[in-house]
């Protein structure tokens, strides 16, 4: 007869398992550290400076502002700061020594003139320069009612307006014939499909302008990559989409790209290219018309919606636009544009496939091929028309 008693195996507690491999990566750095391996690599080696003028401001006359930004890896001394090629006094807060990722103002005593280019230049301790050109010195915007207001008209001529001029085709294509209906909403894809290209290379053009230390260009896109992954999560649990909410969607990601044109308006009034920003308000308000024919055409498959519905497809297009232009105008960053337009490229795109798959839906039912000669070619002149207005505005 066996006797022996099988005794029960001691493990160890989930939480301590899970805090293992942490405990040991900690003895890891911390013997790293310890051994001070880089004491066998020191050499008259220069500091690794990057330097980052963040904005160029002109708050009254015979003032400059600076706002610049350490995003190297070793601290950075400003030492001298040149304008128009001459040595000027300055001063520097809250220090003229920046560690990693801290930020200084340098307010100058300068007589600029308006409406001219002012080069200015920072040097630092160990004469590396970085140049911050002014194309056209202007005083900046103050905030204040007023210029809210300004900025927020602007945002409502190039965003909501148009969207809206836009949306007034409905009625004309309720009474088309349902081949047309499949090859507007084929038009409208084009339209979505320029927008993503546009969008997503706008966005990759700030992130270059970004301290390397922040990763634009992996923030652009893993935000793509966010906002994609969320629309589709949310479109799965909603179950089919219905032609409201896909017009919503198209509206959701016409808005964040409208986002982007209202900073770059912002910007160009901010910086004082005027002319640019009126240029770009009459090319934006023409570019953006067509927009509004995309929002409405999922709604012509079903019964005629409220006039309520059309207002707020039409505030959710265009009104991203004002936001835009208050922040591109009062307190723009490379930065944050970059990610929210990443953020309307994904949404963007997950409108292609919820248009994509009504078109299918709609062939299947019909019997018919969903890629015809005339959903082909509604595609290509919605990409046609987004090119050629596209030239009013770059």
């Amino acid at each position: 007869m066996d006797t022996t008693t099988t005794l029960p195996k001691r493990t160890l507690p989930p939480w301590l398992l899970a805090l293992l491999p942490l405990l040991l990566l900690a003895l890891l750095v911390a013997g790293f550290l310890a051994l001070d391996p880089l004491r066998f690599f020191q050499g008259a080696f220069p500091p690794l400076e990057e330097l980052s003028v963040q904005r160029v401001l002109f708050p009254e006359p015979g003032r400059i502002r600076l706002e610049v930004l350490n995003g190297g890896p070793d601290p950075v001394t400003i030492a001298q700061v040149t304008v128009d090629d001459a040595y000027w006094l300055h001063t520097i807060s809250p220090d003229n020594t920046l560690g990693r990722l801290e930020t200084a103002t340098i307010d100058l005593a300068y007589p600029w003139v308006a409406g001219e280019p002012l080069p200015i230049n920072l040097i630092t301790a160990t004469g590396v320069t970085f140049p911050a050109e002014v194309e056209v010195a202007v005083r900046s915007a103050t905030v204040d009612g007023g210029t809210l207001l300004a900025y927020g008209l602007l945002g409502i001529y190039v965003g909501v307006i148009p969207v809206a001029l836009g949306m007034l085709w409905y009625p004309f294509m309720r009474r088309v014939d349902r081949k047309w209906l499949n090859a507007i909403l084929a038009l409208t894809v084009g339209l979505l499909v320029f927008l993503f290209v546009d969008t997503l290379l706008e966005a990759l053009e700030l992130a270059a302008e970004t301290p390397g230390v922040f990763q634009g260009v992996p923030v652009v896109i893993f935000g793509a990559l966010l906002s994609l992954g969320i629309l589709l999560a949310v479109g799965r649990r909603a179950g089919e989409q219905t032609p409201r909410r896909v017009a919503a969607l198209i509206a959701l990601g016409i808005g964040l790209h409208n986002f982007g044109e209202g900073l770059a308006i912002g910007a160009a009034f901010a910086t004082g290219a005027a002319a640019l920003g009126s240029f770009l308000v009459v090319g934006f308000t023409l570019h953006n018309i067509t927009e509004g024919v995309g929002i409405v055409a999922p709604l012509t498959r079903r019964e005629r919606p409220p006039l309520r519905v059309f207002i707020l497809l039409a505030l959710l297009a265009g009104a991203p636009a004002i936001l835009g232009t208050w922040i591109g105008g009062l307190a723009f960053s490379p930065f944050l544009a970059a990610f929210f337009l990443s953020l309307g490229a994904g949404a963007i795109l997950q409108v292609i496939w919820e248009v994509g798959k009504l078109l299918l839906r709609d062939a299947q039912r019909e019997g018919r091929p969903a890629l015809t000669w005339l959903n082909f070619g509604g595609a290509v002149v919605g990409v046609l028309v987004m090119y050629l207005t596209a030239f009013l505005v770059k």
